[in-house]
Order: structure tokens, then C-alpha cells, then sequence
């Protein structure tokens, strides 16, 4: 079973020094009007062939993200599939916006 993690947790962890690896599976007019920092797009249709694009540096939390944290679930057990641990961002950038940062427009 796919791991969420609440962006209040998240942003807490960020700020104690934990190093985290983005990856958006949202579509790319989506990524082009808001995404979260130093995230990698790659929409969820086609991540099972760009897999080998996912590298997150030593020790980082791998986050997966979409708009409401749907897309994000299925994002992170494809990962997780391919032997790369990952978690689902819950509520996705939209509540990220909400709790976290607030400069994250909505959409």
C-alpha cells in the first residue's frame, strides 16, 4: 500500500534538513501554471516508460504530486513497483497551497 505524507508533516521534515525529490505526474499546462520547487514532470500516462528518468540523489525522499493527490497515489505505486520507495503527496499542490504555501496559486 502506497505511503501518503500530509504537507504540514512534509514541510516540517523540509525544514529539519530532509532532502526531497519531486516528481509531478500532473499534465504539462498544469506543471507550466504552478509546481513545487525542483520538481521533475512527468505525467502519469507516461511514467512506466520514462522510469529510468526518476534519480533522486542519496537519501531523499522521493514525494509524488498531482493537483488533489489521486493521480499521485498511482504515481507513487508505480515507483514503488519499479523499486524505487515513494511516497504520495496527500491533497496534492492544491493543499500544499492551502497549508504550506500559500504563493502556490490554485487552480
Amino acid at each position: 500500500m502506497v505511503q501518503q505524507i500530509h504537507p504540514v508533516t512534509l514541510a516540517e521534515q523540509m525544514q529539519q534538513g530532509q532532502k526531497v525529490y519531486f516528481v509531478d505526474v500532473r499534465q504539462p499546462w498544469e506543471n507550466e501554471f504552478c509546481a513545487l520547487p525542483n520538481s521533475i514532470l512527468i505525467p502519469l500516462a507516461d511514467l512506466p516508460s520514462r522510469i529510468h528518468e526518476v534519480q533522486p540523489p542519496e537519501n531523499a525522499l522521493v514525494v509524488v504530486y498531482c493537483h488533489h493527490g489521486i493521480r499521485s497515489l498511482s504515481g507513487a505505486a508505480i515507483l514503488e513497483q519499479a523499486g524505487i520507495p515513494a511516497v504520495s503527496l496527500a491533497g496534492g499542490i492544491d493543499l500544499w497551497s492551502s497549508l504550506v504555501d500559500p504563493k502556490v496559486p490554485k487552480y
